[in-house]
């Protein structure tokens, strides 16, 4: 089912145009080296800064001045508690490309995606975080982070990987394992936005032997298919507390 939301997504017509003058910028090199196409056109002279404009379904929804993007080049990676640490502009870049597939990410970008979502589920402060580690070795370093976020929040946080390892128990924090097999080649998060669907957003991504591909959402009928496919057949769980 992941798969297919991938699949889905790619045949999304998306239209990406950088204005510019000068040499290619490093946000549109890094677009083209991810599989994202795009187009370039040149400003005359005396013209505006260079932007970036979106189009999908051949209506321009979105046009923003490539200075405020750059940052996805250099993601920060920052705990969620940890707010300031992150531009503004890499918070517009998330909406900018959502439900856009890109090719070829590594984990540290994935890592950065995964902070964004993590922290509106902090910031937030209730709801559900459903969260693929792949296996739960991969968990381990994360351990810190989501103690804080089960300690600092009412989050129901669900955990699923290959069962490799055995994570501590953490108040608010419930495990899956079995069928996790199916979940072993992604990385995906989902959160239901809490009291509102408003805030919905989530991630998945496969890995491929170049690296990752997928996309992230802000739309929550996506980030319910992700938690179906999530929970198909849940069981096997070792729970932090009833009723997670």
């Amino acid at each position: 089912m992941l798969d297919s939301l991938i699949a889905e997504l790619r045949d999304r017509e998306h239209q990406f145009t950088i204005y510019r003058s000068g040499t290619q910028s490093d946000i549109e090199a890094w677009l083209a080296d991810h599989g994202v196409a795009i187009e370039s056109r040149s400003l005359p002279p005396g013209g505006p800064e260079p932007f970036f404009e979106i189009e999908t379904a051949g209506e321009v929804v979105g046009i923003i001045g490539i200075d405020a993007i750059e940052g996805l080049v250099e993601p920060p990676i920052r705990r969620p508690d940890d707010r300031d640490d992150i531009s503004e502009g890499y918070r517009v870049l998330f909406d900018v490309l959502e439900q856009t597939v890109i090719s070829g990410m590594n984990r540290r970008e994935l890592l950065a995606v995964s902070r964004e979502i993590e922290d509106r589920a902090y910031r937030v402060g209730e709801g559900t975080l459903r969260v693929s580690f792949q296996t739960l070795s991969t968990f381990r370093s994360q351990i810190d982070l989501y103690r804080t976020l089960a300690a600092e929040t009412t989050l129901y946080i669900h955990i699923y990987g290959l069962d490799d390892w055995t994570p501590p128990t953490i108040t608010g924090v419930s495990y899956h394992t079995e069928e996790a097999e199916r979940f072993e080649p992604y990385w995906a998060l989902a959160y239901d936005g809490g009291p509102t669907d408003g805030q919905a957003c989530g991630l998945v991504a496969r890995e491929h032997s170049n690296g990752y591909t997928g996309f992230w959402m802000n739309d929550p009928a996506l980030v319910e298919e992700v938690v179906a496919a999530l929970t198909a057949g849940e069981a096997g769980s070792r729970e932090a507390d009833a009723g997670f």
